[in-house]
């Protein structure tokens, strides 16, 4: 009879918890749209002040579902980013998109290792952040743009970007952990990079492969909660088996939204399902994420971790100006992108993990420093990029 009465306490605080938390996300909402701070980087708040190392207010049973809910959210986030590139919209400003790409994650790797080879920090290590510096977040800069409600050609060119970004990542990630291996004189120093490899072209194979049946059958339904449940079963069961395989689930997610986009006769309606459940599992998500945040990595950041913030942050804000400047981008996009694309959180954790596995000996210090800087990314990237998005509608009114 106890252990009853204790798992219906158990439960009823989850419940508690779950309402309390969508009605926070709620309020979040409201006050993001009267002030300059994104609801992402409030819920961030939020959370950190609910975590253990607060007030630990939350119950443990709803701390576990954080991974799975992370990844659901992750892999929704992915599908809506996929919308981005239809073909006939993307043939207008694909030169501009890729460019921006390339030269804000080359600037960003670039720009961290030299800062850090000139204040003396070790090769490998300097080699090993170089390669993560150019991951970004894209559930919070999507989060950002939707919340703003915010249209023209700074927000459609941004989420463009940052859906490829972290492929550009991955593969720059490549790069570097195969020099790093290949001057430590790693026995493995090409596992990392084919693993690496894989991750893109196994999440572009099972993203067109299970795209195309998506595609097929989508508007073959009528609309409504049909529609929903065949998204959402096409969106996981994809997730899931590139996960199994080693690929990366957000850019097969991103493959998976693009291959519907192009090939589906009424492509609108599964974006619109996934649309309508992704906010829930995404305040949970930015909450959760703050709950994981721990206030002591701040003093394990040393100058090194200062270092990386200023390089990436001047990698990123440069690289996106030149690289929009050489495709002729509007000069609206040339002033605001790279401030747009601080942000930095789950995939950067994901090949800090990577590279703390290959190299052991930096492990400790690579994940300490990682965790710092994406708590400062986390929480003032998303209000920089709200920032930016607002002054390029009013430049935009004031054209």
């Amino acid at each position: 009879m106890q252990e009853l009465i204790n798992n219906t306490i158990s439960t009823a605080g989850i419940l508690v918890t779950l309402g309390l938390l969508f009605l926070i996300g709620l309020a979040a909402h409201e006050t993001g749209k009267r002030t300059n701070i994104p609801r992402v980087t409030l819920l961030l708040l939020l959370g950190a002040i609910a975590s253990p190392n607060a007030l630990d207010i939350v119950p443990h049973q709803l701390q576990n579902w954080f991974p799975v809910v992370s990844q659901i959210a992750l892999c929704m986030v992915g599908f809506l980013l996929g919308e981005q590139f239809i073909y006939r919209t993307l043939s207008k400003s694909g030169k501009i998109v890729w460019l921006i790409t390339a030269f804000e994650s080359v600037a960003a790797s670039i720009f961290v290792f030299l800062l850090l080879y000139l204040l003396s920090a070790p090769i490998i290590l300097a080699l090993l952040l170089a390669g993560i510096a150019p991951a970004s977040a894209p559930a919070a800069t999507m989060d950002v743009v939707k919340e703003s409600h915010l249209k023209g050609l700074l927000p459609g060119t941004l989420l463009k970007v940052v859906a490829i970004d972290d492929a550009f990542g991955i593969f720059l990630f490549a790069l570097c952990l195969a020099a790093a291996e290949f001057i430590s004189g790693s026995p493995g120093l090409y596992l990392g990079f084919f693993k690496a490899i894989w991750e893109i072209l196994g999440a572009i194979l099972i993203g067109c492969a299970i795209g195309w049946p998506m595609a097929k059958l989508t508007g073959r339904l009528s609309s409504g909660e049909p529609t929903l449940i065949e998204a959402l079963g096409f969106v996981l069961l994809n997730g899931g088996l590139a996960q199994l395989s080693g690929a990366s689930y957000l850019l097969s997610s991103i493959v998976l939204g693009a291959v519907v986009a192009n090939f589906a006769r009424h492509h609108t309606r599964p974006f619109h399902a996934i649309e309508g459940i992704s906010t829930p599992l995404l305040i949970i998500f930015f909450f959760m994420a703050g709950f994981q945040f721990d206030i002591s990595a701040f003093s394990l950041i040393g100058y090194i971790g200062g270092a990386y913030i200023i390089s990436r942050s001047a990698g990123k804000i440069l690289g996106g100006y030149f690289g929009a400047q050489i495709a002729g981008a509007d000069k609206i996009i040339q002033n605001h992108i790279g401030w747009c694309l601080l942000p930095q959180a789950g995939v950067a954790l994901g090949l800090a993990l990577m590279a703390a596995e290959r190299h052991p000996e930096y492990a400790s210090q690579l994940l300490s420093l990682l965790v710092g800087t994406t708590i400062i990314f986390e929480l003032f990237g998303p209000v920089l990029t709200r920032m930016a998005l607002i002054k390029a509608a009013k430049a935009n009114k004031a054209e």
